[in-house]
């Protein structure tokens, strides 16, 4: 008898654990389409602001964005990084793209602008990414390019890497080791200088 209750024991629980599995793999499933299906939304959005001229860069500076808006998309060609810029750092808004850290200056404005990401989705590539790299952030006020000066890991309470600066630089944080297990003990800081501004004009 009990040989028989063990069994059917083990029965459920193998069955409620591939329920779980299941379960697991569908809402991962679903995160996944929500946040590719988002992006495509996010940057058709862009392009046609960009297309219809989009805001001057003085009536975009100092106005109120709200969590989760789209700022601008950010392109890193060599290693196939390309993503919408949400304000932001909620778990809501990074898991659809990466966010504009508060506290420091908009995509696109002068001064050292702070961009966050997961490190299991948009920022994985960062990994591989080398000094000298062109980074490019297009937003409805223009184009601006940067090229990679240094990479650093920190500890995660080291704030000194979003210090206000008077260079116009981006600065990409993302957690650290990449394919640590369980919440990361270090940040991955990728710095960048701006090279020129590409102002978008509506005629072309």
């Amino acid at each position: 008898m009990y040989a028989r209750r063990g069994k059917r024991f083990l029965s459920w629980t193998r069955h409620l654990l591939l329920i779980a599995g299941v379960a697991a793999l569908c809402y991962v499933a679903y995160v996944f389409v929500q946040a590719r299906f988002f992006q495509q939304q996010a940057n058709d959005a862009l392009d046609q602001e960009i297309k219809g001229g989009g805001p001057s860069a003085d009536s975009a500076s100092g106005r109120p964005v709200k969590e989760g808006e789209v700022l601008g998309r950010i392109d890193i060609p060599r290693i196939g990084v390309t993503v919408a810029i949400l304000q932001g750092t909620k778990s809501k808004t990074l898991r659809l793209g990466v966010g504009h850290i508060e506290g420091t200056p908009l995509p696109g404005e002068g001064g050292n602008v702070g961009i966050a990401g997961h490190r299991d989705t948009w920022f994985r590539n960062l990994k591989d990414i080398r000094t000298g790299d062109d980074i490019q952030i297009e937003t409805a006020a223009g184009l601006s390019q940067y090229k990679v000066d240094w990479v650093q890991i920190v500890a995660p309470n080291d704030l000194g890497v979003l210090a206000p600066s008077t260079e116009s630089a981006i600065t990409l944080v993302t957690c650290y080791p990449f394919y640590y297990v369980g919440p990361a003990p270090e940040r991955f800081v990728v710095h960048a200088r701006k090279l020129q501004a590409l102002v978008n004009d509506s005629a072309d």
